[in-house]
């Protein structure tokens, strides 16, 4: 047991570092912030949207869109480098993939394993981290428009927009998205109508593959552990 579970244990580590070094923010010995650029158009140039990616902030961005109630009005923003909009999911995948990292660097490598148990609590630690890491990039958080018509973010656009509008960028799986809500009165009745745009990020969906070979490995050695328990105990 000693020998396999280190032996996993290391090639967890590499597989983590290897996700790490793909992450467009500083995390263990990558370079740091990356600077890459995206292309975000809906459907019948509904919404259109260029934008920079550094790190894990949009540093610039410059939106137009159409406005619902008119025919034929088009609504402008930008974002520039003096007030950026922050991705959070970036930086909490992050966070959570370091988590699992140090989960592994806290166990030395002449490390002897007193039980069966002791393994499964430490594979319980490092599936829980890699399963949030994983969770922040494929689900954003849901927030109600009057949430993100408040949300800090919204100061990051200039010219501010109307108060029935709001816009919001998010991570989904491997893309970048843009959502623009509008609030419509419709013979008394206010709803809301959205419109998206999306492009896909060519590191997002490496690291989510990385995120799930490493959750397979830690379940493959879950398997073995609870094979070895059961020969234990027959």
């Amino acid at each position: 047991m000693k020998a396999e579970v280190h032996a996993i244990l290391k090639k967890l580590r590499e597989l983590l570092i290897e996700c790490a070094i793909r992450f467009p923010v500083p995390l263990y010995d990558n370079e740091g912030k990356r600077t890459e650029k995206y292309h975000l158009v809906a459907s019948q140039d509904q919404l259109k949207c260029s934008v920079t990616l550094t790190g894990d902030s949009i540093t610039q961005a410059d939106i137009s869109y159409k406005i619902k109630r008119t025919s034929n009005q088009i609504q402008r923003t930008c974002i520039t480098s003096d007030a950026p909009w922050k991705l959070q999911q970036v930086q909490d995948a992050a966070n959570h993939l370091q988590q699992a990292k140090n989960h592994i660097d806290n166990i030395d490598e002449n490390y002897n394993f007193r039980s069966a148990e002791e393994v499964l609590q430490i594979i319980g630690e490092l599936v829980a981290a890699l399963q949030r890491g994983r969770s922040s990039l494929l689900i954003p958080k849901k927030r109600s428009i009057e949430e993100l018509m408040k949300g800090r973010n919204m100061k990051s656009l200039s010219p501010n927009l109307p108060d029935d509008q709001a816009i919001s960028f998010f991570l989904q799986c491997h893309k970048l998205v843009i959502a623009v809500y509008q609030l419509l009165n419709v013979q008394g009745t206010v709803k809301m109508e959205a419109t998206q745009a999306e492009c896909s990020v060519g590191w997002l969906n490496e690291v989510l593959v990385l995120f799930t070979v490493a959750l397979t490995l830690c379940q493959q050695l879950k398997d073995k552990i609870n094979a070895f328990k059961t020969d234990v105990l027959s």
